[in-house]
């Protein structure tokens, strides 16, 4: 099993209109900027649970798919690229001071999914306000990458592969929000109050959480093909770095944002700590088969020393580290059992004990933005 955490697809956004903010010169371009209201109307209703329409009539507006998260992947992808095509037409002007004011008109306003004040607001989610349009893009792109991840888990006891996919895109989503030009103004950045998500910071951590699912589904797959053991303990391992590099990076976003919710802090914690504990097991069973039963029994002690100190507060989380725990134990109490009476071997100290090699074998599946390519003309 995985942790699954889906706060981040948990975002929330105020209404906009387009064409009450932007003049259009031609009736070609308020059309067109109907469209965006209205593309994006439907995207606000489905992640605001505001809708008034059946699932069969949503499912029907959709082609005929049954999941939630699916349509909203549908809604997401008609709406980018309008999105895409807007900005760039903004930015052929972008020296005009109208159009800034136009943006600051719009009023986007989004909540955040990893904002710890978000979860203790009894008046409802905290929006944050930005005047750009950019801003708007990166929320959009970052709920996404959101709704991608949503999706791969809720296909991961069906399609192995086709999870694995899922992640390693919304982990290119991510890297394409952490590395490409579609950051909000830097006032933005110099806000007192700002969402976490607008970072190419917590960006990067979301990349490498996802490459971390993606290869966690992978190991599974390894597991039903019977894989050497030795490999799967250099995969667990493999994730469990991923996940190093996102608390390092975690850590000093921290520092940027102070608001960033802990469960966010946890899940990332206990995710790491989840799997060194497997690749751990792992490297026991395969120091076991060369005959290393004493080294095998100081390497699951430690592992079970270690893990305890991580064990996570949320329920569901403790109840797969739980289960870990108790099948570790069970076999450490085997292999002491059976050293006491078999093998003798002495149980060097925990500084002699032989260090697991991480593997890493997924890598992102690159964002490639659209741009619905039609003229606009304001009124300037």
């Amino acid at each position: 099993m995985i942790l699954h955490f889906q706060d981040p697809a948990k975002l929330r956004t105020k209404k906009i209109v387009f064409e009450d903010a932007y003049g259009a010169s031609d009736s070609c371009t308020l059309e067109q900027l109907k469209e965006l209201s209205s593309k994006r109307r439907s995207i606000e209703e489905s992640i605001n649970e505001s809708s008034s329409i059946t699932e069969a009539i949503a499912r029907e507006m959709s082609g005929g798919l049954t999941s939630h998260s699916q349509q909203v992947l549908q809604k997401l992808e008609q709406y980018l690229p309008l999105l895409e095509n807007l900005i760039f037409h903004v930015n052929l002007v972008s020296s005009n001071r109208q159009i800034d004011q136009w943006a600051a008109n719009l009023k986007i306003q989004w909540s955040s999914a990893l904002c710890s004040s978000s979860f203790f607001n009894l008046m409802g989610p905290k929006f944050f306000q930005i005047g750009d349009l950019k801003f708007e893009l990166q929320m959009m792109l970052f709920l996404y990458g959101a709704i991608l991840r949503q999706r791969a888990i809720e296909i991961l006891a069906e399609d192995l592969v086709q999870s694995a996919t899922l992640f390693r895109e919304a982990a290119g989503v991510y890297h394409h929000l952490a590395h490409e030009d579609v950051s909000a103004s830097s006032q933005a950045y110099l806000l007192a109050e700002k969402p976490p998500e607008i970072l190419s910071s917590v960006s990067t951590i979301m990349n490498l959480v996802c490459l971390a699912e993606a290869q966690a589904v992978t190991i599974r797959r390894a597991e039903e093909k019977g894989t050497s053991i030795s490999l799967l303990a250099k995969l667990h391992h493999g994730v469990s770095e991923f996940l190093d590099e996102a608390a390092v990076i975690l850590y000093a976003a921290i520092g940027e944002c102070k608001d960033i919710s802990s469960r966010f802090v946890e899940f990332i914690s206990s995710c790491r700590a989840l799997h060194r504990l497997r690749g751990q097991k792992y490297l026991a069973e395969s120091l076991k088969t060369a005959g290393k039963v004493g080294v095998s029994i100081a390497v699951l002690r430690l592992a079970l020393t270690n893990v305890k100190r991580h064990m996570p507060g949320e329920e569901s989380w403790k109840s797969v580290f739980r289960k870990e725990i108790d099948d570790v134990a069970e076999f450490l109490r085997k292999l002491e059992h059976e050293n006491g009476f078999v093998w003798r071997e002495k149980v060097p100290a925990g500084d002699e004990l032989p260090l697991c090699e991480g593997n890493k074998i997924v890598s992102t599946i690159p964002y490639r933005p659209k741009r619905w390519e039609r003229e606009l003309a304001f009124k300037i």
